[in-house]
C-alpha cells in the first residue's frame, strides 16, 4: 500500500511538472509544481521521497525534532536563501537519519548518518544550498551517491 501511494504522488507529481515546464532529466533545484514537493533522485530506478518543507529559520531550526517516526520515503528539506555551510545536530531528534547536502544546481556534494539526541556537528566540505533529511540509510538503500543529481520540485503553496 505504501508503494502504491508514493507512485501515485510520483505520477502526480510528474503531471504537475509537466504542466509547469519543471523540467526532470536535468537536474533542476528550485522548480515549483502544483503538487506536494518532491526530490526525483538520479539513481537507478529514480528513487523519490515526498517531502516536508523547512524554509524559514525557525523551520530550519526545528526540523525533525520530538518525533518518534518518519515515514518511509518521506523526508524534510531544508532551504537556505543562498549557499551556506550551517551544520546539522540531532538534538532533541529520537530518530535516526540521513542527510544528503545539496547544491543549487542539484549536485548531491555528501551523504551523512546522523544518531539521534547528539550533538555531532553534520555538514559537507563546500557550501550547499539545500538539504534532505531521510531515514537513516534511505539514500544507500535507493542507491543515491554524492555526485548524484537529484530534482526538486516544491510544493504550490
Amino acid at each position: 500500500m505504501p508503494r502504491f501511494r508514493l507512485l501515485l504522488v510520483t505520477l502526480a507529481w510528474l503531471l504537475a511538472c509537466l504542466a509547469s515546464a519543471c523540467s526532470l532529466p536535468s537536474a533542476r533545484a528550485g522548480a515549483t509544481c502544483d503538487s506536494a514537493a518532491v526530490a526525483i533522485f538520479a539513481a537507478p530506478g529514480s528513487p523519490s521521497l515526498a517531502l516536508e518543507v523547512a524554509r524559514t529559520a525557525q523551520e530550519r531550526a526545528t526540523g525533525l525534532m520530538n518525533r518518534a517516526s518518519l515515514p518511509a520515503d518521506s523526508g524534510m528539506l531544508f532551504v537556505f536563501d543562498g549557499p551556506t555551510t550551517a551544520r546539522f545536530w540531532m538534538k532533541d531528534t529520537l530518530i535516526p537519519l540521513s542527510i544528503a547536502f545539496i547544491t543549487g544546481d542539484g549536485t548531491i556534494l555528501d551523504i551523512q548518518d546522523m544518531q539521534p539526541e547528539t550533538l555531532d556537528a553534520h555538514g559537507p566540505a563546500a557550501p550547499y544550498v539545500y538539504a534532505i533529511e531521510a531515514n537513516q540509510g534511505w539514500f544507500a538503500a535507493h542507491g543515491v551517491q554524492p555526485g548524484q543529481t537529484v530534482n526538486l520540485c516544491f510544493g504550490g503553496a
